[in-house]
């Protein structure tokens, strides 16, 4: 299974997912302007997600046999997986462990970029399999 993550392939996901990680992580900014932290990581989850579905398909998973309708929906929801897991561990992270390690500075950015950062193994995982078969 290590051998996945060594391909070149792999790089490529990595590449479109850092690009779709920093719209991810910029856009949380500007829409916890306007509303509360945890609406905020959705949104921009939700709008990391749109770009990197467009990344993916257009530079890691060329040759994907699946209709493009077909690749939307299962990439949704494996993205909803990886949302669970953004939110869940920015949460804990923000409300509860910097908290309790004395870190109050940027406690948020910090929270929402290891989010962030997590579910990439797992997302490649289930659009190698299934959203861009």
């Amino acid at each position: 299974m290590i051998h996945i993550f060594l391909s070149r392939q792999f790089i490529g996901f990595l590449v479109t997912g850092g690009i779709a990680a920093v719209v991810n992580f910029s856009s949380r900014i500007v829409y916890n302007l306007y509303c509360s932290f945890s609406t905020a990581v959705i949104l921009a989850y939700i709008t990391g997600m749109v770009t990197a579905f467009i990344l993916a398909k257009v530079f890691v998973f060329k040759k994907s046999s699946q209709t493009i309708h077909k690749s939307v929906l299962i990439f949704t929801l494996v993205n909803i997986v990886a949302a669970a897991q953004t939110w869940l561990i920015s949460m804990g992270l923000d409300y509860y462990v910097l908290p309790s390690i004395g870190v109050q500075r940027y406690a948020p950015e910090l929270a929402h970029a290891i989010g962030v950062v997590f579910p990439v193994f797992t997302s490649y995982i289930g659009h190698k399999r299934w959203s861009f078969k």
